[in-house]
């Protein structure tokens, strides 16, 4: 459930912006837009900007600027920004090989057959909520035509980069071989992490994504 925004010092050198104690939609379009906002026109002395599932993160120099300075400018930005919606852009269109060992029970969890819950899938408009946890790993939701399955309970100790994930209502892309306990549901060529390109990731908060069965 949204919330009104709360602010709170991250050690001597961050700030966080929280829109939320628990994942919720309205308070992950809110985070990516001031994330935004705040990117275009960063307040003195912060460093990076980064937009999380239901909150933002804002690190700074502490020799540049105070958590009481910094947090007193985003209040203000917050007081005059918008609520924030996504721009009409066509999606980003995932190529994606239904092919992943778990395909079968997560259809079965769902109550549907393997080919309704790909259709089910590769047609549902979804945003990308956030790029964390690994390098280019990007959650994308929600997904209002399939349940949100829970996660297995044993994890696997490494999937490939380019792994298609299914778990809580979200789907997940591997970019780099990592343990997951999501539901392994298929495969895609595509990459959303380069070290050496600038920006690193094709993906950002709040880009549309779509899937596409191959």
């Amino acid at each position: 459930m949204t919330m009104m925004p709360l602010i709170v010092p991250l050690g001597d050198r961050g700030l966080l912006i929280r829109f939320a104690e628990t994942l919720d939609d309205a308070a992950n379009v809110r985070a990516v837009a001031i994330a935004r906002e705040l990117a275009a026109d960063p307040p003195a002395g912060v460093l990076e900007i980064v937009p999380k599932l239901v909150s933002v993160h804002l690190r700074y120099d502490p020799a540049r600027t105070s958590f009481g300075d910094l947090g007193a400018e985003v209040r203000l930005r917050l007081a005059l920004g918008g609520e924030g919606t996504d721009a009409a852009v066509a999606p980003v269109v995932i190529p994606t090989r239904y092919d992943g060992p778990d395909l079968a029970e997560a259809a079965e969890a769902a109550g549907l057959t393997q080919n309704a819950f790909i259709a089910r899938h590769a047609n549902a408009a979804l945003r990308v909520l956030a790029i964390g946890f690994a390098p280019g790993f990007a959650y994308c939701g929600f997904h209002e035509a399939l349940p949100p399955l829970p996660r297995r309970a044993e994890v696997r100790p490494r999937v490939p980069p380019g792994t298609v994930l299914y778990a809580a209502g979200q789907t997940a892309i591997t970019a780099t071989a990592i343990p997951t306990g999501w539901n392994v549901i298929g495969s895609t060529d595509f990459r959303n992490f380069d070290a050496g390109a600038h920006p690193p990731v094709r993906l950002e908060a709040g880009t549309s994504v779509r899937f596409e069965a191959e």
